[in-house]
Formats: C-alpha cells, structure tokens, sequence
C-alpha cells in the first residue's frame, strides 16, 4: 500500500514586515497593515535539504579570542562613491541587496560596476527581466568593455546555482530577485514565498563558495523594498538609489551594512554615458544662480565622513486658510513644527497665522539635527523678506529653551565652508576652533536670539 501523502502545511505571511499567522486575516496582527498577508505553502521548506546553514561542514564551539579576524581583501568595484557606500568595497561572500525606483538606474550601475570587474575577476551577470540583446545594446550604448562579462538570461534558481558551480564566478549579479523562482514553490514568482526562498538560497550559495551576490530589488509606492521584510535580515546589506522626476542626480545610501557604516552618502549623475560619480557633491547641491532671495541659507550637513554644503530655501506667506501649512522637502516636518515653536517663545518671532514651506535643493536628504539653526534663520529671512548673504554659512542644533547646542565634526565642516569660499559662519559656541580657519569670520552664539540679532545687521 502506498505511503499516505502527508497534509500540506500553509502559512499566512504578510509583505510588509515578515510575520507570519495561522490564517488569513484582513489585517497584519504584527505591524497593523492591510491586505498585505499572502498564502505560503512551507511543508516543502522544511523537507528540503537546502534548509541548512551556512557552513559547510560540522562547526565546533570555540572562543571568540580565538577566532581569525584579519581583515579581508576588498574588491573595487570601479566607483569610489560606491565603494565609500559599501565600506571601501565587495567582500568575498557578501550579499548586496541594491533597491530603488524603476528609471533611478540600478541596472545601469551594475552592468558599468559588472564590466568593471569582469576585467580582473570572473563575473557573471543573471538577466531575468531583459533579454540578452537588451542587455548588450545598452552595453555597446555606454561604451562598455563587454567582452569579458558573461551574462546569462535566467530565472529559474536551480539552474544558475547549478551553473553557477561549473563557472565558478567570483561576482554573481541578480537582476532581479522579484522574477527569480525556486521549482518547489507552487506560487508565483514575486510572491513571498518565492522572494524569501529565492534570495534564501542564492544567500546560502554565496556563503558556501565565497561568491559576491549583488541582487537588485524593486520598491513599492512607499519606497520600500517590495517583497518579504525578512528579505532585508538575509543579505549583509541592503542599499537603496534614490531620485527625484526633475533631476539627474542620484543618491546611494545605506540602510544595512554589515561591513561598513551605515550612514555613508554617494552621488551619481545620470548621463548619456551612463552612471558618474560626483566627487564633489555640494557643488550641486549650491544653487548656481548669483542672484539671491530672501529665505535663502546655506547650512552643513554631515553625511557618512564628510561634509556637505546644502543651500535651504524657506517660503512663508499668509495662511489663507483656518488651519496654516507646515511642509518639508527633505526635513522632519515634526521638528519644523518644534522649531517654530521655539522661535516664538524664545524669538518673539510669530508665525502661527502664516504657511510655512522649507526645501532642500538638489533633493539630498538631512537626517541630522545639525540645519536647526538654519531652518530658524531661513523662515525669519523670507517673514522679514530679508535677503542672506551668499558668503554665510550657518549649523547649530537648536534646544528647547533656545539654547544652540554644537554638532559633531564642527572644525571639519567650518573647513570645508572655507574651501568653498565662504567667509562667515554661525555656530554654536561648543563648536568655535581652538585655532583661527584662514579666510573665515566665526560668529559663536549660545542663544536664539543672538543668531537673530546677527540676522538684523545683514
């Protein structure tokens, strides 16, 4: 007689964060999202022989002293921006997860990245939404050495592992993981179940053979990477490429990085030739027009291991309407709020009856405390209609009771100011040098309102 089949096993896993219920709800008990569980079948999973870790042999306990630390070799890949982002380069079985919106030119950067490489490593370069043709007439459009990548269009799983071992490539390139599926999913490929088992497995790959993994990602409407949440804790680090619909720049930051920090910034421009590396990003984020107007300052961000230059644009007008407007391009509108707040209780200065709008030009991203102070002196700029000058610089965190705190790396900012020709600046006075900069007036302050008394002089 033969052996009864054994029930299937289901389970409910929801898109957005990875929890998993036994049946299928509405709403996500885990983060509270709805319509986002999808039916798994895992009784295959855990039968299956690739279900091990990632070792490939038995492994024994030992002390952490013990263990070889050295640091590893790292692999350029041709960009000093991206390799700033991943922490000076590829290391030898890492995964990279590499997200951003479709046209922002993830697949342009890893085919220039691939073709770089490919002339001193083996490299292998897995199509499954584009034909080998489309790849090539890409290629040959940006000018690129093809000759020594070996590209493959493939979307079954097991078949590039499997060619994968005879090859022996050294960099293994998946474009991408959205349209990968595994033979003993029944679902679709793009559902969870084949994305999580997908990336599970070409994972285990790179671990077991030292193979590099780049995979690209697609993201939702949101911004966030389509797929399984837990997609993001297989993979050593997930980077996304940002863009806005007017520019041609391209921003690459790190969300998780095993090997490196995660708070590296690199700038890209999209070209007729293809991704370039800004080595100098805050000239683009200064505003090229020698004209001026008022709610305009220019602050110091710090992103990674160095400063950039950022111009903040700041509009208020009447509000019109019962409830006024606070919004943000590239700020925390909460701390906007806070900051507004803070003005008119420690600056006298009353914008309850007005709109306010704040802009960082170039679309960079500030997630640092450090533009405070010149989120304050912008809004006071364009409510007095008071024009800045354009040789003045201005950082400081702004505190509660009015008080300017300093920031981290105040010399290193004031000197990158001082390179880019701007002769004042406005800090805190935890950040005034011990040594004079050459070439540069520092006005130290403690409170709000003696940044507002230095404004009235302008």
């Amino acid at each position: 007689m033969a052996k009864a089949m054994s029930k299937t096993k289901v389970a409910f896993v929801c898109r957005q964060c990875g929890g998993e219920s036994s049946k299928w709800l509405g709403q996500c008990p885990h983060c509270q999202a709805w319509n986002t569980l999808e039916q798994v079948n895992i009784a295959p999973l855990k039968a299956s022989a690739h279900q091990q870790g990632y070792a490939t042999g038995r492994s024994e306990v030992q002390s952490l002293a013990a263990v070889n630390t050295q640091v590893q070799e790292r692999l350029t890949t041709g960009f000093g921006e991206f390799d700033r982002v991943l922490g000076g380069g590829l290391v030898s079985g890492a995964a990279v997860l590499l997200g951003g919106h479709p046209g922002a030119g993830k697949s342009t950067l890893l085919l220039q990245t691939s073709c770089a490489l490919a002339a001193h490593s083996p490299v292998l370069y897995v199509t499954g939404e584009e034909s080998l043709e489309q790849v090539a007439l890409r290629g040959r459009r940006l000018r690129l050495a093809l000759e020594p990548l070996q590209a493959l269009a493939e979307t079954s799983v097991e078949r590039i592992i499997a060619l994968c071992q005879e090859l022996k490539p050294k960099v293994l390139i998946i474009d991408s993981i959205q349209v990968m599926y595994v033979d003993e999913i029944d679902s679709a490929p793009g559902s969870v179940a084949q994305v999580r088992e997908a990336a599970a497995r070409l994972t285990r790959f790179a671990k077991q053979t030292g193979t590099i993994l780049l995979l690209i990602g697609h993201v939702t409407k949101e911004g966030s990477l389509a797929g399984p949440k837990v997609l993001e804790h297989m993979i050593d680090a997930s980077i996304m490429l940002e863009s806005s619909a007017d520019s041609r720049y391209r921003t690459l930051r790190a969300i998780k990085n095993r090997f490196g920090a995660v708070n590296e910034l690199g700038v890209f421009a999209m070209l007729d030739q293809g991704m370039r590396e800004v080595k100098n990003p805050s000239a683009i984020f200064l505003s090229a027009e020698v004209e001026t107007a008022a709610g305009s300052l220019v602050t110091l961000a710090w992103e990674g291991t160095r400063p950039l230059l950022v111009e903040l644009q700041s509009l208020v007008d009447t509000s019109h309407g019962g409830m006024p407007r606070r919004v943000t391009l590239g700020l925390d509108s909460n701390r906007l709020n806070m900051l507004l707040a803070v003005l008119h209780r420690h600056g006298g200065v009353f914008s309850g009856d007005q709109d306010v709008f704040i802009n960082v030009v170039g679309g960079l991203k500030i997630q640092e405390t450090s533009a405070d102070l010149a989120m304050i002196l912008a809004v006071v700029s364009s409510l007095r209609n008071r024009i800045i000058g354009r040789d003045l610089v201005v950082f400081g965190e702004v505190g509660l009771s009015g008080e300017v705190r300093p920031v981290a790396n105040g010399q290193e900012r004031l000197r990158e100011a001082a390179k880019h020709g701007f002769k004042r600046a406005i800090i805190a006075k935890g950040n005034l040098p011990k040594q004079a900069i050459p070439g540069l007036q520092i006005h130290a302050i403690s409170r709000v309102q003696e940044a507002l008394d230095l404004l009235s002089n302008e």
